[in-house]
């Protein structure tokens, strides 16, 4: 059996640096299009034949959401059978074929025919199983953060600069960049993202077929499943009528003025409280704190839809929870879930998070249309206040971190007597050792565990 030396688990490699950084930057790339569009499309639909109907408005900010949502798993697994960079290729073709058809949309149908295409391109899971083939087990957990960093950058940027590019290019334009932006993505993968020599299934990172109905009748994980679907659902909805609302006091090019304050507050504000959380312990607390500071930012949203100086300072309220719900969240997925199922438990979690986008955008246009605009922000307080309750009753989560280790067993028996072995440890919560994969999945106590023993023991072999 073999173990990592302390040189080995503090450095990765350039290898891995290079493949860390780059597909986070394709991440990056693919979600500025599909951000940036969020706080103008609203404005833009409304003036094309057919989009003066909140309800299709909705529908088009959302569909990609429900594409996403029944492919994302799937393109995961086919790129475990065809391999990781051609099923990528295949998606961000997809996703640049739909921002053309938007680009060039004359109607607000052929904008909804380009979103759903976009959404066709869900490439996320397959880019996760490269970044898993691509490092190994002990430096795993670095790589997917820095990706998940790319992201909430990528999101804050696209607030601010969404506005300005409405004005220098219109939104077609914005469409257009976005498609160019994925042929880049496509060069990033070609030239710069290493080949794996090797791929395989990974269970931290990948969703297993096998594991699904065990993930969906967790009652823990489906909390989270619910709160992730509610925290989109309202996102989304917020994009069908608060850029018109901002519209009626400010021209829609100033509006990056509102957005560029509001997510500055809400990165920095958003930090101590992960501090809090992750390392004294208080995830729960905080985890619930922010699920009520949403509540009350969607009941504000409804009370001062007309007013602009009361929106605005609900806006920031909205998007200081919901980036700190962003980064709390998948956190308490791969707390909560086994330890050899971390990968399914968030593929499943993310499927409801699309789901989540699409019923926003679509039952935030519907009510907006039949009922008014207060009535989307009514509904979202209903839905993150039922979030709320599951919140306060769930278990505290255990202050636990997941470790990978690779080993050397390649059978069954071993890989039993290993897992034995190992849950024996001080501080070992859990332990699971998969002889298919050659790693041992820990989920250890935060504050001390026997690293060394564990080591010992791999080497013993």
């Amino acid at each position: 059996m073999t173990a990592s030396t302390p040189d080995r688990m503090d450095r990765m490699t350039s290898v891995e640096m290079r493949a860390t950084v780059s597909l986070a930057l394709v991440f990056a790339l693919r979600m500025f299009g599909m951000f940036s569009i969020l706080p103008v499309l609203a404005l833009y639909a409304r003036d094309l034949p057919g989009g003066g109907t909140p309800f299709l408005i909705g529908v088009a900010l959302g569909i990609d959401g429900l594409a996403q949502a029944l492919l994302q798993i799937p393109f995961g697994l086919l790129s475990d059978r065809y391999g990781r960079k051609r099923m990528i290729y295949i998606g961000l073709t997809l996703f640049a074929l739909g921002s053309f058809i938007a680009a060039g949309a004359h109607d607000i149908y052929f904008i909804i025919l380009g979103r759903l295409v976009q959404g066709t391109g869900a490439v996320a899971a397959a880019i996760i199983a490269l970044t898993a083939d691509l490092t190994r087990e002990e430096h795993r957990a670095k790589g997917m953060a820095v990706i998940g960093m790319s992201i909430g950058a990528t999101f804050g940027a696209s607030m601010v600069l969404g506005p300005m590019l409405e004005h220098w290019i219109g939104v077609p334009g914005i469409f257009a960049l976005t498609g160019v932006l994925a042929l880049a993505a496509m060069a990033v993968v070609r030239w710069v993202v290493p080949t794996p020599q090797v791929s395989r299934v990974h269970a931290d990172a990948e969703t297993i077929p096998g594991q699904i109905g065990m993930v969906l009748v967790n009652t823990e994980l489906q909390r989270l499943n619910f709160g992730i679907f509610s925290l989109h659902a309202a996102m989304r909805g917020l994009f069908v009528v608060v850029p018109l609302a901002l519209a009626a006091s400010l021209p829609v090019d100033r509006h990056w003025q509102v957005y560029l304050p509001i997510m500055l507050v809400s990165f920095v504000g958003a930090v101590p409280a992960i501090i809090l959380a992750e390392k004294y312990g208080r995830m729960k607390a905080v985890f619930c704190s922010a699920v009520a500071l949403l509540c009350l930012a969607t009941l504000l949203m409804a009370v001062f839809i007309g007013q602009f100086a009361g929106l605005v300072a609900a806006l920031s309220l909205f998007f200081l929870a919901f980036n700190l719900l962003e980064a709390t969240l998948p956190s308490l997925v791969s707390k909560i879930a086994p330890a050899a199922s971390k990968g399914t438990a968030l593929g499943v979690y993310n499927s409801f998070q699309f789901f989540g986008l699409f019923l926003g955008g679509a039952l935030g246009g519907f009510l907006a249309q039949h009922v008014g605009n207060a009535a989307v922000f009514v509904f979202s307080t209903g839905l993150v206040f039922a979030w709320l309750l599951l919140a306060l009753s769930m278990q505290a989560p255990p202050a636990v971190r997941t470790r990978l280790l690779q080993v050397g067993v390649r059978d069954a028996a071993g890989a039993q007597r290993l897992s034995a072995a190992l849950s024996g440890l001080k501080g070992v919560v859990e332990a699971v050792v998969i002889a298919g994969e050659g790693v041992a999945y820990l989920k250890v106590r935060s504050d001390a565990w026997d690293e060394i023993g564990a080591n010992n023991l791999i080497n013993k072999g």
